[in-house]
């Protein structure tokens, strides 16, 4: 775990996923047809999609995936900018939508899908096994595979000094970084109650891989130890095997090296274990911040603008940190309240201004820096998230007038999400 999922070396590169959940704009209760996905990508059509395809990236380098309900993802390069990266990123995610757009595909604005039951169109062994495994502990977890998307920022784990500083840094922001960015008040055709139903899915999906961590496995010396207990202890979600893969039930890591099933692990058997596992901060070599719901238009780059500025510089991080303390450990209040808890809206104000200050050292384009500022202004400031604003279609943006329907929502009890009673 040490040497794998925790590789040490200065913090230099920056990267991002983005996920988006697709929509005919005439016709949006259809899910994503795979063979438009197909005609769509062309050469970038992933190999779960199109077996023969060559798979190229997109221009400026990015990947693309396509997640269980058709939710497309691009994944680029690691850069050691973010000023790179950013533009990087916006040029290959505008390429991709154009090839989505001619075949009269959109992306939502939102981070949940507002119209669709869960519907898995990929048909792959990994995808009917995790489903599968769900099942067995309720609907949320279609809904967390099909019906969601997200922003996953990745970030080096630095230098061997710095490791347990880091971890524990994006660890602290989680709380106040997920109510601001809250996208996702809407689900399977109702409000839910939640600012991110995105959020409330995945943790309902399978708590013993998803839920975050103890604060002590958070702040301590020795990080990869901690995440080496979490991982031996989590239940297996499936064991790959020719011909059919299996989804044992209630057989740990740990077990299946204690003779639990009748072939022993091996490494490679750990490292996709590892990969089966969905904390808010995955380590991966990297850390993978998968807190944060997907963003409405270009704002996207805010997340990964916030994340990269806070930890640029150690006395900014120390201040973020510090700023987190009241808001520690908040992770429901911030999905239920967005920053309408006001622990979370004083740290994100705080947080917010510390990532504007940085950004013009750092490099960002002056787009990205207009955005953060307009955000911190009309919404963080005054205790708003995404969630709580409504969106303009046709523009691919914020409006900025709060939606009736969702301000008189959020003086209700949070409803469950679909498919769970109260």
């Amino acid at each position: 775990m040490a040497s794998v999922c925790f590789k040490i070396g200065p913090p230099r590169l920056v990267g991002v996923e983005l996920e988006w959940l697709l929509h005919q704009p005439s016709a949006p209760e259809v899910p994503p047809d795979p063979a438009v996905l197909v005609t769509a990508l062309g050469p970038h059509t992933p190999t779960t999609l199109d077996p023969s395809s060559s798979a190229l990236p997109l221009p400026a380098g990015s990947a693309v995936t396509v997640e269980p309900g058709g939710q497309i993802e691009l994944a680029s390069p690691p850069l050691p900018d973010l000023g790179g990266l950013l533009q990087t990123v916006r040029a290959d995610a505008d390429a991709l939508h154009h090839l989505l757009a001619d075949q009269g595909l959109q992306p939502q604005l939102r981070a949940t899908d507002p119209v669709r039951p869960a519907v898995r169109i990929l048909d792959v062994p990994r995808y009917r096994a995790m489903e599968q495994a769900f099942d067995r502990l309720g609907p949320h977890g279609r809904s967390a595979m099909c019906s969601t998307a997200a922003v996953q920022v990745c970030v080096d784990a630095g230098e061997n000094g710095d490791v347990a500083e880091r971890w524990a840094a994006v660890h602290a922001f989680g709380p106040v970084l997920l109510a601001a960015f809250a996208n996702s008040p809407l689900l399977h055709g109702r409000p839910t109650g939640w600012k991110s139903s995105r959020w409330a899915c995945w943790q309902r999906a399978d708590p013993s891989r998803t839920v975050p961590p103890r604060i002590s496995e958070v702040e301590t010396e020795d990080p990869a130890t901690a995440w080496a207990r979490r991982v031996l202890s989590s239940p297996l979600l499936l064991v790959r095997r020719e011909g059919a893969w299996e989804v044992p039930s209630g057989v740990t890591f740990a077990d299946w090296v204690n003779g639990a099933l009748p072939v022993p692990p091996t490494t490679a058997d750990l490292d996709y274990h590892v990969s089966t596992l969905f904390p808010p901060v995955r380590p991966h070599g990297h850390l993978e911040v998968r807190y944060v719901d997907a963003q409405p238009g270009r704002r996207w780059a805010l997340p990964v603008a916030v994340i990269a500025a806070l930890l640029s510089d150690t006395v900014v991080t120390g201040k973020a940190r510090e700023a987190c303390e009241p808001a520690e450990g908040r992770w429901t209040e911030a999905a239920q309240l967005g920053l309408a808890d006001q622990p979370l809206a004083q740290a994100a104000a705080t947080l917010f201004e510390l990532a504007c200050d940085r950004l013009t050292a750092l490099g960002a384009p002056r787009w990205v820096a207009d955005d953060l500022a307009d955000m911190t202004e009309r919404q963080v400031l005054r205790g708003l998230c995404p969630a709580d604003t409504a969106v303009d279609v046709s523009a691919d943006r914020l409006v900025g007038d709060l939606a009736p329907d969702l301000a008189e929502n959020s003086t209700r009890q949070p409803a469950p999400p679909e498919g769970e009673t109260s």
